[in-house]
């Protein structure tokens, strides 16, 4: 095994003995690249932690009080975890439909990344809906997706819809969908729903 294949994998241990001896503490990016003796990808060790392993790792996608760049691990005990069931073939198909393009920046594969000039672009395949949420490994939910988007770099510089074109997207989609979004909301902001929930409260 070469000394790079090592690396990777003691880094993401590294990680995971870093979450689980400091469950309940928040931590920053920062805190976690030095964990990772600096690597690039420390994001997607992080994110295996969460999809392979079944940590329950928070961000502010998860959580309102979280600041993007923060990380908290609530429990010890991993959920049930999504072994890799995506083929080569698949992965094949998906790229070449998105025209080995990330599907979040543009970015094209092999190309200097347009918001990371130090970093050649290099595509994986992300989720449309998130396997944690019940999403699939059929081609019609996977997408191409560079590694800066996929480490959330580039949250600061993807246009964000504004609350006219979000609500319209919402009030567009299916019950089921809508009911999903509030169940998100309400996990995301648990103080601001018991609040509303309950105004006289």
């Amino acid at each position: 095994m070469s000394k790079a294949k090592v690396a990777r994998g003691g880094a993401r241990g590294k990680l995971r003995a870093h979450f689980l001896a400091n469950i309940g503490r928040v931590m920053d990016s920062e805190e976690l690249r030095v964990i990772a003796d600096n690597q690039s990808e420390w994001g997607r060790r992080v994110r295996e932690l969460r999809t392979e392993e079944g940590f329950l790792i928070l961000t502010h996608n998860d959580r309102s009080e979280l600041k993007p760049g923060q990380y908290l691990l609530e429990i010890a005990k991993p959920q049930p975890a999504f072994a890799r069931g995506i083929s080569k073939e698949t992965r094949a198909f998906v790229l070449d439909r998105n025209g080995f393009t990330c599907q979040m920046c543009g970015a094209v594969a092999g190309e200097t990344h347009p918001y990371d000039s130090t970093r050649k672009t290099r595509l994986h395949l992300g989720h449309v809906i998130d396997k944690s949420v019940g999403g699939t490994d059929d081609p019609s939910n996977l997408r191409a997706i560079c590694s800066v988007c996929n480490e959330g770099a580039s949250n600061a510089t993807l246009t964000r819809p504004d609350l006219q074109k979000l609500l319209i997207q919402v009030r567009r989609a299916t019950s089921q969908d809508q009911l999903e979004v509030l169940k998100w909301l309400i996990k995301k902001f648990p103080k601001q729903a018991a609040e509303a929930s309950n105004p006289l409260g």
